[in-house]
């Protein structure tokens, strides 16, 4: 099989678009010395908070939509519940019929995935791919990019029509599910693509993050695109990556029943 080709696409006008590249990439962060301002955290510990909600909950419809080379396209519609005060969510499957039921239960540190079929809970990590997409169980959970890495430096990049400070991550614990980051912050606070690295510094994954909700001085993304930069096929010739699409819909901050963060609400779905 080829070695992956990069994709091209840029974040303009509301279309998600990534620079190209050309074989493996590998994240090298002291070959240029840009230097770190003092304001930098600031930026990022803000980004944070733009998208993390400690004084309400948050629910919302997720369609999220596979696209592997060569097969049918799949979509999954599932129903997601944080409490970001506690560091909670719940996840509840509605389509595909097949997975019907099927659940995950965050609480703290600890993760949980019920399967009406077997009515049994199997602790899992927010590493792993969410239904076998590229979008990962950390995915889902509050914005903690702060608290769990560290920049290494930055920059200022044009991205389409948005003027963003790229910064450069390097993980302070092993808990997250990339080891290095690339960020693009624009001028408003909000991310708007992101770079994962391996720890060598192999390109794994780009998203792109094109347009929010705004709800009062909250942000909620609409739609997040992620690309998996080492997945795919070769299809007529040409390595095509696997893509992911979340759209988010019916955004809402209301106060969700304190029953519905636990395990008997996941069972209690399917009766």
């Amino acid at each position: 099989m080829n070695k992956p080709n990069g994709i091209s696409k840029c974040v303009l006008e509301g279309k998600a678009c990534f620079r190209a590249r050309r074989g493996s990439v590998f994240f090298i962060f002291l070959l240029l010395s840009f230097p770190l301002r003092a304001g930098d955290l600031d930026i990022l510990k803000r980004a944070d908070n733009l998208v993390s909600y400690y004084d309400t909950d948050f629910s919302a419809e997720y369609t999220i939509v596979q696209e592997k080379p060569g097969q049918a396209r799949s979509t999954t519609i599932a129903g997601v519940f944080r409490r970001d005060s506690k560091e909670t969510y719940v996840i509840v499957i509605m389509q595909p019929a097949v997975s019907r039921g099927q659940g995950y239960l965050k609480q703290g540190k600890t993760l949980w995935f019920y399967d009406p079929q077997s009515r049994r809970f199997n602790t899992t990590n927010s590493q792993e791919r969410f239904q076998n997409t590229n979008a990962r169980n950390s995915d889902f959970t509050r914005s903690t990019l702060a608290e769990d890495y560290r920049i290494i430096r930055g920059e200022n990049e044009k991205l389409g029509r948005f003027n963003c400070r790229v910064l450069f991550l390097e993980a302070v614990t092993t808990e997250v599910t990339y080891p290095k980051m690339k960020i693009w912050i624009s001028e408003d606070g909000l991310v708007r693509k992101t770079e994962d690295y391996s720890l060598s510094g192999q390109l794994l994954r780009t998203s792109a993050f094109p347009d929010y909700y705004q709800m009062g001085s909250r942000f909620v993304p609409k739609r997040i695109l992620f690309v998996e930069e080492l997945r795919g096929a070769v299809i007529n010739g040409k390595f095509e990556n696997e893509k992911t699409q979340i759209s988010i819909n019916k955004p809402s901050f209301e106060k969700v029943a304190d029953s519905v963060y636990s395990k008997v609400f996941l069972e209690s779905v399917n009766k």
